[in-house]
């Protein structure tokens, strides 16, 4: 920049196309003086300051407007020179801003604060498929008994069962296990409100143990995972409550219209984050189609020895509301 303004100033500081020009005329403007005085005779010698004043005025007064107007001309030249550089530096400054403000607006990186911020709300958002890992880690405390009724009645083993053999595969034992009952099953299909809600791990251990139910607490903790990763969380979510009416129809086995109360799930962004998924992503819809399966059959079973009131606790679970999610974008409850 300083190099290019030097050479721009160069022609300001030395001689140009006017001093020529000047110098030109005034060399002119000498000769006609000289040839005027040396052609035009003498007069009667005598001196009149008059003629003598007018002469040096005729002689001098075009010189001094000739370099007047170099002059001018130089000086006419040196300003156009600088409103040229001072245009070319607002343009300058002008594409710079325009510049970085667009890159400012283009950016797709957020600020420090903005990231940070993100950050601690997916953190937040998340804890509820945290929540549901966590129960699959060893080292929790010790179980808490709930007392109740069986959830699910187990069927009797066949006489000729119990004549088999028995082989040690290295599998856990549940025949002597107790059956689950209706509060631990419904706090395992709600599962644990945070870390230290011990009677919620409790209830999960033990329904993970249960070969009737292990399937569903699975494939439900698969889908909540699934639907955590498009920000999709059933504490969001409030359903519309269907009468336990409507759910002891759906686990008989009736569809269409007799249950049309348990599609009662109005988040238009859900549903149509879940329905779009369902088309794109193979490994959501089977995992949802599997939860679908397990849910239906673990319900019937459920719903034979329950009563309204415990209805109503399992459908207000975090697993019966993906339930019905799923089912109306799944198209199960037509």
């Amino acid at each position: 920049m300083r190099s290019a303004q030097g050479a721009a100033s160069e022609p300001a500081r030395g001689f140009g196309s006017a001093e020529f020009i000047g110098i030109g005329l005034t060399l002119l403007w000498g000769l006609l003086v000289g040839s005027f005085f040396l052609l035009v005779p003498g007069g009667d010698g005598g001196f009149d300051p008059i003629i003598f004043v007018m002469t040096l005025f005729a002689i001098f007064m075009p010189v001094a407007l000739i370099w007047i107007g170099v002059s001018a001309a130089k000086s006419s030249k040196i300003m156009r020179e600088e409103s040229a550089r001072l245009t070319a530096a607002v343009d300058a400054l002008r594409s710079s801003y325009v510049s970085s403000a667009s890159g400012e607006r283009t950016d797709p990186r957020a600020s420090a604060v903005e990231r940070k911020l993100e950050e601690l709300v997916t953190a937040q958002r998340n804890a509820e498929a945290a929540l549901s890992r966590i129960a699959s880690r060893a080292g929790l405390a010790a179980e808490v008994p709930l007392p109740g009724k069986p959830a699910l009645s187990r069927p009797e083993p066949a006489p000729e069962a119990e004549a088999q053999p028995a082989f040690d595969l290295g599998t856990p034992a549940v025949t002597g296990a107790a059956p689950i009952s209706v509060e631990e099953f419904t706090r395992a299909l709600n599962f644990p409100e945070n870390e230290k809600d011990k009677a919620g791990f409790a209830a999960l251990r033990k329904a993970l143990r249960d070969p009737t139910i292990s399937g569903l607490v699975h494939s439900a903790q698969d889908v909540l995972t699934l639907l955590s990763e498009d920000g999709i969380y059933m504490d969001d979510l409030s359903p519309a409550p269907a009468r336990p009416a409507v759910w002891r129809k759906f686990g008989q086995g009736r569809r269409g219209e007799e249950i049309a109360g348990m599609d009662g799930v109005r988040d238009r962004s859900c549903l149509a984050l879940t329905s779009g998924r369902m088309r794109a992503d193979p490994i959501f819809r089977d995992a949802v189609h599997h939860f679908l399966r397990k849910f239906d059959q673990t319900f019937a079973a459920f719903s034979e020895t329950a009563s309204d009131t415990e209805i109503i606790a399992v459908s207000e679970t975090r697993t019966a509301r993906a339930f019905m999610l799923l089912g109306k974008v799944s198209g199960t409850f037509d």
